[in-house]
């Protein structure tokens, strides 16, 4: 039964996860990045691409089971964040991204902080989240 449900939660996000593996699949034809496999969740290493870019305002961005990060260090630093929105797409599945910009933006147009203030970057943050995956 606990398979089964994995299996789900993995299908759920697989629209998400498929965005990231594009990503990657670009990244890795472009740059030799070489992603693996951390807790279930496929990571990236960016770094090679990041340093053609104008700085980025995030060291790391999670879309379904895939997280791309900056470099190495910074995958290490935001894992156990990023893994929480890894369980924010299994729950909502490729609804987390309208509902994610969608909160953002009204938080924004509120005069809040569009980043901190999301309740999916609050829970986050918040370090009762930060469990390894079963």
């Amino acid at each position: 039964m606990r398979h089964a449900a994995s299996l789900l939660r993995y299908l759920w996000a697989s629209p998400a996860s498929a965005l990231g593996l594009l990503a990657t699949a670009l990244l890795a034809a472009c740059f030799g990045t070489r992603p693996k496999i951390v807790q279930g969740v496929i990571e990236v290493d960016a770094g090679a691409l990041v340093r053609h870019l104008p700085p980025l305002r995030f060291e790391a961005i999670t879309l379904g089971h895939v997280v791309i990060g900056v470099s190495a260090q910074a995958l290490a630093r935001w894992r156990s964040h990023e893994h929480v929105h890894v369980r924010q797409y299994e729950r909502w599945g490729l609804l987390l991204i309208p509902l994610y910009l969608g909160a953002s933006a009204w938080i924004g147009l509120r005069g809040g902080d569009a980043y901190r203030d999301n309740p999916f970057e609050r829970q986050a943050y918040d370090p009762r989240e930060h469990r390894p995956r079963r």
